[in-house]
């Protein structure tokens, strides 16, 4: 089933995080996931939304996500943005294709 990553965070350390971002794509692209949303303007619908960014990939499922997740080339860039940054993180379930919103 298909999962969702969606992260918010704010940057407090931009040059830093920077540098995450553009070693970002070499790592994600060699796994199963895409990019769906990178946006640091998201609108605000409704509440309080504290943070700088949101971001939301998409994996076929969770044994590629955290094989991403996981990765040792997705961990050693990841320093960056755990140094440059705060925010939460959440996975998330796809809909089954017969499944009924509501």
């Amino acid at each position: 089933m298909t999962v969702y990553a969606i992260v918010s965070i704010c940057i407090h350390d931009r040059p830093t995080y920077d540098r995450y971002a553009s070693r970002f794509f070499e790592v994600f692209s060699k796994f199963d996931g895409r990019l769906l949303v990178s946006d640091e303007h998201p609108e605000l619908l409704m509440g309080d939304w504290p943070y700088d960014k949101l971001i939301m990939m998409s994996f076929p499922d969770a044994d590629a996500y955290y094989a991403w997740a996981h990765s040792p080339e997705y961990l050693e860039i990841a320093k960056d943005r755990e140094a440059a940054t705060v925010g939460t993180g959440v996975l998330v379930k796809g809909l089954a294709p017969a499944a009924a919103v509501g």
